[in-house]
């Protein structure tokens, strides 16, 4: 059964002049799994997106929860890379939910949809 559907959309520029404007935004954001990956870009655009789509999903996620951030911190919520690339996403507090992403790029933003669903038993 869905529990809930959440969909963001974040400017590329917002997040890019974000990083730039504050050294501890992407700690912010981004776990320690997911601040790894990040740091193997080497691409400053790249980056930028990387962190955007990260954002985007987080956002997503609480929204599908029905908490907002606020309730669920982004740093509660991680985005990581599944087997075949995809991403697969988790949050604490959620372990017994299946969840459900999808995240794009375009040349000025990012989006991020996430489908919530309580596992049946």
């Amino acid at each position: 059964m869905i529990k809930g559907i959440g969909i963001d959309i974040i400017e590329l520029d917002r997040i890019k002049n974000s990083i730039e404007a504050n050294t501890r935004f992407v700690d912010r954001i981004l776990t320690k799994n997911e601040k790894d990956l990040f740091n193997q870009l080497e691409n400053h655009h790249r980056k930028v997106e990387f962190l955007a789509g990260r954002f985007a999903a987080k956002e997503a996620f609480a929204k599908a929860a029905g908490t907002g951030i606020g309730k669920l911190s982004f740093r509660h919520i991680e985005v990581l890379r599944g087997v075949n690339g995809a991403p697969i996403i988790t949050a604490l507090g959620y372990e017994t939910y299946r969840s459900f992403i999808s995240i794009t790029h375009s040349r000025d933003y990012a989006v991020a949809q996430v489908v919530l669903e309580v596992a049946e038993l």
